[in-house]
């Protein structure tokens, strides 16, 4: 692992209590490397302008890993735009900007796949950013991201800075949010089949048609393509961005219907009843398959099937599920 990887940084990893910072917080501390620099929301509230800038000025991090955001899934994002869209503006405007003012070497922002218009060819390429429609059930939070990006591309054109995104397809695993009212939808399903499954019930109802397409990776994945992209050299991301474009997908390039996610899941928590689909609800965007060649043309594959990665974090959920948000 490189230098820049962690070896012998200090490296604040922002949102680490999230189910992403805390991946990315397990992935480094598996390698030993660095000093890793974390505060609660109580301890600093992100969205403080003059609060973030106290707290770089007197830690003076080297690496930040930008995981911190307000995130939910369709419902959530329905009820709350202002919300979605101020608060995750605010987040990465006041760490963007505090990491050039007091001079870190190297930033990478998490963003997420629904940046790219809702009717976008499929597979979705770096290059679809800002040629159509956003998917209107989450278009606040879209906007806030592509915002983020454009701040580090800003940031790195006048000022030199070495600041990186990369936009994960969607995500599950351990420490995920299971709350059936703002949560994404396969911690949301897993909670439904295994409370059917408890009580017996003959169905589970499932939202949309369950024709959608979506595509998972599992956020201990995630975690290693972060490591792994922050050690690289500055000459070989941009060797394999443009400046313009240097934001780079994350994901397993293969996708599933809802459908076909409902029964696997389903199947893994043991669930025997029938699976009813409620058409009066929204899909969402038809279909959701990223281009991951750029972040495999930079080295990195995922390795988690998602039956297995299912199954895992099913699992984590019945350890913890007193502990739950639910």
């Amino acid at each position: 692992m490189s230098r820049y990887a962690g070896d012998g940084q200090r490296i604040y990893v922002a949102g680490h209590r999230g189910m992403v910072g805390a991946a990315i917080l397990r992935r480094l501390a598996g390698a030993g490397v660095g000093e890793i620099l974390t505060r609660t929301h109580r301890e600093l509230d992100l969205t403080d302008t003059r609060a973030v800038e106290r707290f770089f000025a007197e830690t003076r991090p080297s690496q930040v890993y930008l995981a911190a955001a307000k995130v939910g899934g369709i419902q959530a994002n329905d009820r709350f735009p202002a919300e979605f869209i101020h608060q995750n503006l605010m987040i990465e405007a006041n760490i963007i900007h505090a990491a050039w003012l007091h001079g870190v070497e190297r930033l990478l922002f998490l963003g997420s796949s629904c940046i790219y218009p809702r009717l976008a060819p499929q597979p979705i390429t770096e290059e679809a950013l800002l040629t159509g429609t956003l998917e209107p059930t989450n278009e606040p939070y879209a906007i806030a991201k592509i915002a983020g990006i454009k701040l580090c591309e800003s940031y790195n054109r006048q000022y030199g800075t070495d600041f990186r995104s990369l936009m994960p397809t969607n995500l599950y695993g351990p420490g995920d949010n299971f709350d059936l009212e703002n949560s994404h939808v396969i911690p949301a399903l897993l909670r439904k089949f295994h409370a059917a499954k408890s009580e017996g019930a003959p169905a589970v109802t499932v939202w949309g048609t369950g024709t959608p397409r979506r595509e998972f990776l599992h956020v201990d994945d995630l975690a290693d393509a972060c490591v792994h992209l922050m050690g690289l050299g500055v000459e070989t991301y941009r060797a394999h961005t443009r400046p313009m474009c240097s934001h780079v997908n994350a994901g397993t390039g293969e996708d599933v219907s809802i459908r076909e996610l409902a029964e696997t899941i389903g199947d893994v928590v043991g669930f025997k009843g029938e699976i009813r689909f409620d058409v009066d609800k929204p899909d969402g965007t038809p279909r959701k398959l990223l281009d991951v060649s750029r972040l495999a043309a930079l080295g990195w594959t995922a390795r988690t099937g998602l039956r297995e990665g299912l199954a895992q974090t099913y699992a984590w959920f019945l350890e913890h599920r007193d502990m739950l948000r639910t």
